[in-house]
């Protein structure tokens, strides 16, 4: 039977040259005569944005070769004829030599910065720079030796400097000051200007681990908000006592920008802390024509009471109120206070509202202060190495009356706390759990249930946020 040949003659076997191969050839080499001239144009006028179009189409052709070569086995089987064409290579502009370009970076100033060293963290090298701030007067009070004021560097492709913007919050809490540092044809010139804070709203949570300072870190929350988290629940949680591994938190709060830039976490909104089980909810809320401000339970009941649960943010108790077999005296006694263990200098705290009966030196309580309080209480503050009050001065709830040290008997840096009433030593810790707390206004109550309201809602979303850390 007759069967027709659809496969055509075998033009190689007969030494010819198959139609159209020298058409085809002549077009395709006139279009990437087209192709290579209009791209060669185009990389003058746009050099940055046609080599990323470069890049993405070799990325994808090569992916859709792949593609095609895995399409059909029997593809490999057809005849191949390799064409051979000389191609002049494109002139390319290098780009890393290009002095339009720009470099932009921000980071916060530390206190060890000098005018170099900050500038060279920011990826700069430009000794006149560096020259103009170390004599800028500005630069000198607010930025060398400070540490979280945020810095923005414009440079050129030399590592020079273009433009310099430090900004910071003002103590007012509703301003920020912005300075900048520019070069001119003339040399470096700066400006001082004054604008608004961006306030915006931000949450995060944690759980415990190891610290409250550990677990912020982890949830990427500022070291600022986590000491007044310890602040807010002060009266209901002892921090150096009661934490547990698993107990979690969760926090609202203020977040101060300037120009986009965030420049520190403001106020605490609202925030929860579940330890050991137990649920304590705290929310700002400042009643009308009030002052100020306080945190109050879900029950417009105010978290801060006549007495801290200790004078100090962050520490351990090494000594309890109980007897013990004192280190010096080699004798079990009574101890009659708390120790806390904490590094020389760290800030001692008034843990309530009160005057200062005794600031001096006395015996084996070495550098001493000494408050009287309400209804015939005292609180003793010992084995200071500094004391920043005097006798007679009213001091404020938290207060920082001095600072730790190991004087008098003491074998090494801590502070002994007392806590007696009517000249009775107490069990310090006892008495800061019974003291009292006022309650939100009646006029006010109904204001504060909405205001509640609202924050639980914010509250429940920020305990079910996720953060995710940059690598």
């Amino acid at each position: 039977m007759f069967e027709p040949d659809f496969r055509g003659p075998n033009f190689e076997a007969l030494g010819l040259a198959p139609p159209f191969a020298n058409c085809r050839r002549n077009t395709l080499q006139q279009l990437f005569s087209l192709w290579a001239s209009r791209l060669q144009n185009s990389l003058q006028k746009h050099p940055r944005r046609v080599l990323a179009g470069v890049a993405v189409t070799l990325t994808v052709a090569g992916g859709g070769a792949f593609a095609v070569a895995n399409l059909d086995s029997g593809i490999a089987n057809m005849p191949l004829q390799q064409v051979v064409e000389s191609v002049n290579t494109l002139s390319l502009p290098n780009l890393w030599t290009d002095k339009s370009l720009q470099l932009f970076r921000s980071d916060l100033t530390r206190s060890n910065d000098t005018a170099d060293r900050l500038l060279s963290r920011l990826g700069l090298s430009d000794p006149e720079a560096a020259n103009y701030l170390r004599n800028a007067r500005t630069a000198r009070q607010q930025l060398m030796g400070r540490a979280g004021r945020m810095v923005s560097v414009e440079g050129d492709a030399d590592h020079h400097l273009t433009r310099l913007t430090a900004r910071w919050a003002n103590d007012d809490g509703e301003n920020f000051t912005r300075w900048v540092m520019e070069r001119k044809d003339s040399g470096f010139v700066e400006r001082l200007e004054a604008a608004p804070l961006n306030v915006s709203t931000r949450m995060g949570n944690g759980t415990i681990q190891s610290s409250l300072y550990a677990a912020t870190d982890e949830a990427d929350i500022p070291d600022s908000v986590a000491n007044q988290l310890a602040e807010i629940f002060a009266g209901e949680i002892d921090f150096h006592r009661d934490l547990r591994k698993d107990d979690r938190f969760a926090v609202v709060y203020e977040s101060l920008e300037a120009d986009g830039e965030v420049l520190r976490a403001g106020r605490v909104l609202s925030a929860e802390f579940v330890n050991n089980g137990k649920t304590h909810q705290a929310f700002w809320f400042k009643e009308a024509n009030a002052k100020d401000g306080g945190y109050y339970n879900a029950d417009g009941v105010s978290l801060r009471r006549a007495y801290l649960a200790s004078p100090l943010a962050f520490s351990r108790v090494t000594s309890g109120f109980k007897m013990r077999f004192h280190p010096i005296l080699q004798t079990w006694r009574a101890h009659l206070g708390v120790d806390y263990a904490a590094p020389t200098g760290t800030p001692v705290r008034s843990v309530g509202q009160g005057i200062v009966d005794v600031a001096g030196s006395q015996g084996g309580f070495g550098n001493v202060v000494m408050v009287k309080h309400a209804s015939g209480q005292t609180t003793v503050y010992a084995h200071l190495s500094r004391i920043n009050v005097k006798r007679g001065q009213s001091v404020m709830q938290g207060q920082t009356l001095g600072l730790v040290g190991a004087t008098g008997w003491a074998t090494g840096p801590h502070l002994h706390f007392e806590f007696r009433v009517n000249g009775q030593h107490k069990d310090p810790r006892m008495m800061a759990r019974q003291s009292t707390s006022v309650e939100i206004s009646a006029a006010a109550r109904e204001q504060f249930k909405r205001h509640a309201a609202i924050a639980k809602v914010d509250l429940a979303a920020a305990a079910s946020t996720q953060v995710s850390r940059a690598e």
